[in-house]
């Protein structure tokens, strides 16, 4: 049996739209990323799973260990359903979430969060936190070539060079309530940019290019800075990488830990990768409610775009039956979407076509569950931080 059979026996009970995640999938992602960062510990980034029985799921295999959040009331929220050890990887300026994290003294045990700036730490200060905040320093990863005129990257942290956050750590340690336990690099320029991109064997070749030269850079650099932070503070964990550099990360003597969260779910945007073949774990179903030609269906709702720069590359992809493609003229549209292909002559009023997103977690703010397969039959509904009333961005 095929998984498009499967899938559609394990879920003829329901109506879509609605979302899965095949947990036969999930685990053999898992278990691969946990080959990959071989013994270091996985941090899993939460806004890729956004779903607090997934988070729990993937926490409770071996490799795994503590939580990448994406804002300070997400982390809250966990830390009051029982989850621990969350690095909050994003600057907050949330006064409200602030002032619960220093008047709670299990949040402020638990929770780290992000700063890149004195500016970030007057902010804090300015709090009078009662009880101690965490700190953890964000590290500009990204690549500069060509005496700066060239740069790939996130433009994320202005601190990059050893000095800068020596300078920035010296400041933490002057300030009573604020401690430095963290460092952060994420390299987006490798974790998150396919090495293997279909069509132009050109451009990855001066992708595979930038990344080495990327990679050998950010060695030197990230223990120069890791070395120049320790005058100040004991740091408890060195955090770097994301799903597409797992295996190069954890090479670094001073990385402690890798981030991880799109390669459980597999989307899309991460099939381009030369070291790794992941499985698509999460996927959505839309039913067909027209045939406007003998090789032409359209599908209910379906323009659910992934964030980043536009493009083709943000759309979801038509996945099961394979060979559907979007009709250049209205790619996924808002509340019907038409999809061309000899397969649809196949495809009848009511059946079912499913689909990858392009990225990981935002699926989650389309759908209030995940219904997890496993097998021919739905194991659990999971809901997602949605389907619990949380929409934290």
């Amino acid at each position: 049996m095929d998984d498009r059979q499967r899938y559609d026996r394990a879920t003829a009970a329901l109506e879509p739209p609605f979302a899965i995640v095949d947990l036969a999938a999930l685990r053999a992602n898992a278990a691969d990323l946990v080959r990959r960062a071989a013994g270091k510990p996985i941090r899993v980034a939460s806004k890729s799973i956004r779903s607090r029985a997934v988070l729990e799921r993937v926490l409770a295999t071996e490799g795994f260990q503590g939580i990448m959040a994406f804002t300070l009331p997400e982390a809250l929220w966990l830390v009051e359903q029982g989850f621990t050890d969350v690095l909050v990887a994003y600057p907050t300026v949330d006064r409200a979430a602030l002032r619960r994290l220093t008047e709670d003294p299990r949040a402020a045990r638990e929770i780290a969060i992000t700063i890149d700036s004195a500016e970030h730490l007057d902010f804090l200060t300015e709090l009078g936190p009662k009880h101690e905040i965490r700190i953890c320093l964000d590290i500009d990863a990204g690549f500069l070539a060509f005496g700066g005129r060239f740069r790939a990257g996130a433009l994320r942290s202005p601190v990059r060079t050893p000095d800068e956050a020596a300078d920035l750590a010296a400041d933490i340690a002057k300030r009573p309530g604020l401690r430095l336990v963290g460092l952060l690099a994420y390299e987006a320029q490798i974790a998150g940019v396919g090495d293997n991109p279909q069509g132009n064997a050109a451009f990855a070749r001066v992708v595979r290019v930038m990344q080495a030269r990327s990679q050998r850079e950010l060695i030197l650099r990230r223990g120069r800075i890791v070395n120049a932070v320790r005058h100040f503070a004991d740091l408890e964990f060195v955090n770097g990488g994301g799903t597409g550099s797992v295996e190069k990360t954890v090479r670094e003597k001073a990385v402690t830990e890798v981030a991880a969260g799109s390669g459980l779910f597999h989307p899309r945007l991460f099939d381009h990768y030369r070291s790794f073949t992941g499985r698509p774990a999460a996927l959505f179903a839309l039913p067909v409610v027209r045939r406007p030609g003998p090789d032409c269906v359209t599908v209910l709702g379906g323009g659910y775009i992934a964030s980043g720069s536009p493009g083709a590359s943000r759309l979801p992809q038509p996945y099961l039956p394979a060979g559907l493609r979007f009709s250049p003229d209205e790619g996924a549209g808002e509340v019907q979407t038409p999809l061309i292909g000899q397969p649809a002559q196949d495809l009848a009023i009511g059946d079912r076509v499913w689909f990858r997103h392009a990225k990981s977690g935002e699926l989650c703010e389309r759908f209030d569950t995940l219904h997890l397969v496993d097998g021919e039959e739905i194991v659990e509904r999971a809901p997602t931080y949605r389907g619990e009333g949380q929409t934290f961005l």
